[in-house]
């Protein structure tokens, strides 16, 4: 018998458990930490040091940037993983500036130069008055010249979707190997629908956490169009989840993944 199936399974959503989630979706933040240093410069105008991330999750990405000498803040809708986000900077010694709020529904006290939001959280949102509520928060959120660097997948219209992705990460002791396929997908409605399994390996003892996760569909159109219709933004440069900041792609019918950089006008 396959030693993964003797495993304990818990039907639980990884959110819950920040520091497997920070694991998970953490591994890459190198590649995301660099890319964005560099297009600051490149496509904001105008000095950039106030940052802001919607959906920090446990805050990868804001700890880090504090540390390059940025002032970060951020929001999520868990509190489980806002208290994970705001006692790293505490221990780094940065302010705990992160806050449990809704993307689609949530006020800065002061504009920010740049937000940020690398890793699908906007396709969350499963409806256009929800995306297009976010883009106004985020819109009102930062100033003219300002960046929004938005990374999602998209669905490609000149070839078959990607249907299946998997990948291990560990850090000292813990390693996770995570697995996502496409379960369900109705272009229609513009929903899809994804099942999730993380194997958790700690020197004391082994489990699985099952998830299901839903997202909106985008096509490259679509996109585009909920943009232009949310208004505020304009898209200024489109890069792939290679993150290289001296490469940005032209979008065509068989694009994926796409780091959308839009500037406020």
């Amino acid at each position: 018998m396959d030693g993964q199936d003797c495993m304990e399974t818990l039907n639980a959503n990884l959110y819950d458990y920040p520091r497997y989630y920070d694991l998970v979706f953490g591994s890459d933040w190198k590649a995301e930490f660099d890319f964005l240093k560099a297009c600051f410069p490149k496509h904001a105008t105008g000095t950039v040091h106030r940052i802001f991330e919607p959906a920090c999750g446990t805050g990868r990405l804001m700890y880090r940037l504090a540390k390059a000498g940025f002032d970060v803040s951020g929001l999520d809708l868990n509190a489980k993983a806002v208290a994970y986000c705001n006692e790293r900077l505490k221990r780094h010694g940065f302010p705990e500036s992160a806050f449990v709020a809704d993307m689609t529904d949530f006020r800065l006290k002061r504009k920010a130069d740049v937000a940020f939001n690398m890793i699908n959280s906007f396709r969350h949102l499963r409806s256009e008055s929800a995306a297009k509520s976010h883009l106004m928060c985020v819109a009102n959120g930062l100033r003219k010249g300002g960046l929004y660097v938005l990374g999602l997948h998209l669905t490609p219209t000149g070839c078959a979707a990607s249907e299946e992705e998997s990948w291990s990460a560990s850090r000292g002791n813990l390693c996770v190997n995570t697995r996502l396929w496409t379960t369900h997908r109705d272009l229609t409605k513009r929903s899809e629908t994804f099942s999730m399994t993380f194997d958790i390996y700690t020197p004391t003892k082994s489990f699985r956490i099952e998830d299901t996760i839903s997202f909106r569909t985008y096509t490259a159109k679509e996109m585009s169009l909920l943009v232009k219709n949310a208004g505020h933004f304009e898209i200024v440069a489109t890069y792939d989840f290679s993150y290289n900041a001296k490469r940005p792609i032209e979008i065509d019918s068989r694009t994926e993944d796409v780091v959308y950089i839009l500037q406020k006008q």
